[in-house]
């Protein structure tokens, strides 16, 4: 369990301040100060153009950079579980037709389709949590596909059927609990994806510049001033958020994936 108390607490802490900023953070978004200031002991990262306390703002970001990125996981993984399921059960035309479509969305440019997708359609999280949601559940849908297909003839299931249980029945009352443990590291990834992504497009201004979040204030600094100002005070704080939160993320999932090798060995 050790190996897990890192990641852990670092999502901890992130969880903390999207919950609770009111409590944690030193000001509120709408305080101003003198702009353009370097970090002392009232603002610790400084102000950016328009007087904002950047530790208040990086800890008020990391509600919705977190919601983006779970509530794009959620949607994917919705998604890709129901079709793998489907999929994998269905060994008839439907199957084909599923994968056809899980084959479509896995070729797909994914960055370059969003950027068009929100150049056209007014930005905003749940535009983007729609998007990234719908564009990143291929993978999930093969992966419990293949577990299906393994399980399928397994002797519960057999069970299952000569019961009379209806499809339905075995495939969510059944076969979804032994699926799952499947899900849950490709949920993590895909959680962790979104929030790169988030940041990407909210960098390159196809987010609403009127919400906060970590790629929102990295844009803020780039398009404000901050790199050139030479404001590493402004931009890194959200920057190193977005490393750490991914990296705690993706790692929960590895360490999912090695302890149940483990099992399985033993």
């Amino acid at each position: 369990m050790r190996r897990y108390l890192l990641p852990l607490a670092l999502i901890a802490v992130f969880a903390t301040m999207a919950i609770f900023p009111g409590l944690i953070a030193p000001f509120t978004p709408t305080e101003r100060f003198t702009t353009y200031q370097a970090p002392d002991k009232v603002h610790i990262f400084g102000t950016d153009d328009m007087g904002r306390d950047i530790l208040s703002l990086v800890i008020y970001a990391t509600r919705l950079s977190l919601f983006i990125g779970f509530a794009s996981g959620a949607v994917a993984i919705v998604i890709g579980t129901v079709i793998g399921l489907v999929a994998g059960w269905r060994t008839d035309i439907l199957d084909d037709l599923l994968m056809g479509a899980t084959d479509i969305v896995l070729i797909l440019p994914k960055i370059p389709l969003v950027i068009i997708l929100a150049a056209y359609l007014s930005p905003g999280p749940w535009l983007l949590i729609l998007v990234l949601g719908l564009l990143s559940w291929e993978s999930v849908a093969r992966v419990v596909r293949s577990k299906v297909m393994q399980v399928r003839s397994a002797d519960f299931v057999l069970a299952a059927r000569c019961l009379g249980f209806s499809d339905t029945y075995i495939i969510f009352r059944e076969i979804l609990p032994v699926v799952f443990p499947v899900v849950v590291p490709k949920f993590v990834l895909v959680t962790a994806s979104a929030m790169i992504s988030e940041a990407s497009l909210s960098f390159l201004g196809l987010s609403d510049p009127t919400v906060i979040s970590w790629g929102v204030m990295i844009s803020d600094a780039f398009n404000h001033g901050g790199f050139i100002r030479k404001m590493w005070y402004w931009w890194m704080p959200p920057a190193l958020c977005i490393i750490l939160g991914v990296l705690a993320i993706t790692s929960l999932a590895f360490l999912h994936e090695r302890g149940a090798r483990e099992v399985v060995q033993l």
